[in-house]
């Protein structure tokens, strides 16, 4: 596929239909930012999936790295003093800068790494036209409003057979067949990966029989004592450069997703993702996850609530959680136009806890990484490896 990518920023190549068009970042988040047909006539008063225009990201070169030395201490969350009205004053990345943000790394379930270089393309059809202080943290807001999840009839149906157990201490949501989306901090510090990552396990709730006997011909029927975990090795992990080179500089938090890539398929059905709308689309202007919360252990805990800000990257909410809910993946249910159906979509990655100052007054906020276009493209091409299956966020 290298051999297809243009050499020179203003070179397009042709593609059968597509053309590649290597564009700057101000025209890139120009077109990202653009959504077709929100609303239709004949469905406003439903909230539906908007359509977007979802860019290329194709790796260009690969390089293999030292292995790593799996030293760090896993995090279950993350900390960060810049808030909206911070994130909001830096300015436009340059397109090399997101090229390098969107670059990534791969660790393999033998230790070894490499690092993938990456192109951008906007990809267009050619017939058509178309200040941080010492505080306790806290993650709970006033009545805690979780609900911890009992039960095989609900456990394991959809939604919320999706979330798993990572074995460093987060949460995961299976996002494909073989793949599960979390938070790159459960993975990796920003400067190490953590122990545990080269032998990375990913847990699957089940019922716990009574009963244990196998090939035995019982009549009654086996009740569910409890439930446990049935675990999965991971292949390969790929975390963006983002993460890693930005983590000293809060770029980092906008980059705190990975995808893991696990050894067999789970067999159950997945959640797919999804570009992420404003705030102001989201039904009700809330989202909804679940998570392994540490407080609640060996329980699945559900949750919902209000956006109260966003930025490009990031969305701002007080949803209750604790570390290990870190890496749940954020949804909502809205209706797909073109199936005719409603759908569920995973729009962003719970990354984890900030105390921002506002006007003066210190609040604290639970923080997602929102799916964006660029993301939508990367995390789809890791998954499908065509891009051709990625042009619809």
């Amino acid at each position: 596929m290298a051999g297809v990518l243009p050499q020179k920023p203003d070179t397009p190549v042709a593609s059968g239909r597509f053309i590649f068009i290597m564009a700057q970042v101000p025209t890139i988040i120009f077109l990202l930012c653009t959504v077709k047909d929100v609303m239709s006539s004949s469905s406003h008063w439903k909230p539906t999936w908007p359509a977007y225009k979802v860019p290329v990201v194709l790796p260009q070169s690969t390089l293999n790295l030292d292995k790593p030395q799996f030293d760090a201490e896993p995090k279950l969350e993350v900390v960060s003093p810049c808030g909206p009205e911070c994130h909001k004053r830096s300015r436009l990345p340059t397109y090399e800068e997101v090229k390098d943000y969107l670059s990534y790394e791969t660790l393999f379930s033998n230790g070894s790494l490499t690092e993938t270089e990456v192109g951008i393309y906007i990809l267009s059809s050619s017939s058509d036209g178309s200040q941080s202080r010492s505080r306790t943290k806290r993650q709970i807001y006033g009545y805690d409003s979780r609900f911890s999840i009992f039960g095989k009839d609900f456990l394991l149906n959809y939604p919320f057979s999706t979330s798993v157990k990572l074995s460093t201490g987060c949460t995961g949501t299976l996002v494909a067949e073989k793949h599960v989306l979390t938070a790159a901090h459960c993975i990796h510090d920003g400067k190490s990966y953590v122990k545990g990552a080269q032998k990375l396990r990913v847990g699957f709730l089940k019922p716990k029989l009574k009963d244990g006997s196998r090939g035995a011909n019982i009549t009654r029927s086996k009740m569910p004592e409890k439930m446990k975990f049935q675990w999965i090795r991971v292949k390969r992990t790929h975390v963006p450069k983002g993460w890693i080179k930005g983590n000293a500089n809060d770029i980092g938090m906008d980059y705190d997703y990975a995808l893991l890539e696990l050894k067999k398929p789970h067999k159950r059905k997945f959640m797919k993702i999804g570009v992420s709308p404003p705030a102001r689309h989201l039904p009700g202007g809330r989202i909804h996850f679940s998570g392994y919360d540490n407080d609640r252990p060996g329980n699945l805990v559900y949750r919902f609530c209000d956006v109260k800000d966003e930025t490009y990257d990031l969305l701002y909410q007080q949803c209750d959680a604790q570390p290990g809910a870190s890496g749940s993946g954020v949804y909502v249910r809205m209706w797909k136009r073109q199936h005719h159906k409603w759908e569920r979509k995973i729009i962003g990655i719970f990354s984890g806890h900030q105390w921002v100052d506002m006007n003066g007054t210190p609040q604290d906020f639970n923080v997602a990484v929102r799916i964006t276009p660029l993301k939508y493209a990367q995390i789809c091409y890791w998954i499908k490896g065509n891009y051709l299956d990625c042009r619809e966020g």
